[in-house]
């Protein structure tokens, strides 16, 4: 038993280094995906008249006037991927681009190809760990929250 017992430890200590790894996955993840969220706000401002072409004739944003709608996404595109990466306010930001994604996806799934479809599903699902579990250790919030925390 003592052997077995022996194997379990050390098959526990060798797993849990992994915990180690997770504060650099967390900002992986948000550098990850704050790239595709301000590469396609910085294409939006490229060409102002463009966006806001796509905006009234191809993309269907329910309930918003298209040039409202236009000037939301690439507002919330070039800021809300800048306090992801800082890890400020992250799951307000995670927040407001798994809104904005769902509504891109649903605007314009009719053009959207199966793996068009599936990165939105992917980048939504990764937006939805960061909302639940935050920024993680190496964010401004974790940073504010000790400093408010502390006596």
């Amino acid at each position: 038993m003592n052997r077995l017992t022996g194997i379990v430890r050390c098959y526990y200590r060798i797993s849990n280094f992994a915990v180690h790894l997770v504060p650099a996955l967390d900002v992986l993840l948000r550098l990850v995906l704050a790239n595709v969220f301000l590469k396609s706000g910085l294409t939006k401002i490229q060409s102002w008249d463009s966006t806001l072409y796509l905006f009234r004739e191809e993309y269907r944003v329910p309930f918003l006037p298209p040039d409202f709608a236009a000037w939301l996404a690439t507002g919330a595109e070039l800021g809300l991927p800048v306090l992801l990466v800082l890890g400020l306010g992250g799951r307000f930001a995670a927040l407001g681009l798994f809104i904005l994604n769902a509504v891109a996806a649903i605007s314009y799934y009719s053009a959207l190809s199966e793996a068009g479809l599936n990165q939105h599903f992917y980048w939504g699902l990764l937006l939805l760990v960061l909302l639940l579990h935050g920024c993680g250790e190496w964010s401004l919030d974790a940073w504010l929250e000790k400093k408010v925390s502390e006596p």
